[in-house]
């Protein structure tokens, strides 16, 4: 199966299953393939919205309802949690409105802040605002940056398939060792 329409048919599902999680890489590899015109870039926007909207509000129940059993559970967050507790009671709205642009505490944000005073409201239109800031952002990030490399390199619509599957295959492979490190670190 050729990979251009493996991507216009699959792409808008990588992209929301990817940024339920963290997704920038997934989304920036969207914004890449907008560009090259396997994907619609608004779609690619909404659908990464959606995604990121309903993974911080998963996350932030989490923190709200189980937070305390999380924390005791991966010892290793909670240190990441804990002094996102403490940015949070000292700038809430400024946290909130940033913490998708936070890598590396991007799931830790969101439990923190259910574990905060912050009210459910409060979170979710502020998550609705962060996400419709960080989407365009991400994404035309990698829309720029595919329009920048077309522009320098002509062989790239020859070896633009392998790129692809190879920037796949190595994003796999980094998911999967993270998780083989966390499961090794227990």
């Amino acid at each position: 199966m050729d990979l251009a329409l493996l991507i216009s048919r699959y792409g808008l599902l990588a992209v929301f299953l990817g940024c339920l999680l963290e997704g920038e890489t997934m989304l920036v590899l969207a914004g890449y393939a907008a560009h090259r015109g396997y994907l619609d870039f608004a779609a690619v926007v909404g659908v990464a919205w959606i995604g990121a909207v309903l993974g911080d509000q998963f996350y932030f129940w989490l923190g709200r309802r189980h937070g305390q059993a999380v924390l005791k559970r991966w010892p290793k967050r909670a240190e990441s949690i804990e002094r996102a507790l403490a940015l949070i009671d000292r700038h809430p709205v400024k946290l909130i409105l940033a913490m998708r642009f936070a890598w590396g505490l991007r799931t830790a944000l969101p439990i923190a802040i259910g574990l905060s005073r912050v009210s459910s409201i409060r979170f979710f239109l502020l998550n609705l605002a962060s996400a419709a800031l960080w989407a365009p952002l991400v994404a035309g990030t990698g829309f720029a940056f595919g329009a920048a490399l077309s522009r320098h390199v002509q062989e790239l619509q020859r070896i633009e398939h392998w790129v692809l599957a190879g920037l796949v295959l190595l994003i796999a492979l980094m998911h999967a060792y993270r998780g083989w490190r966390r499961r090794c670190n227990r």
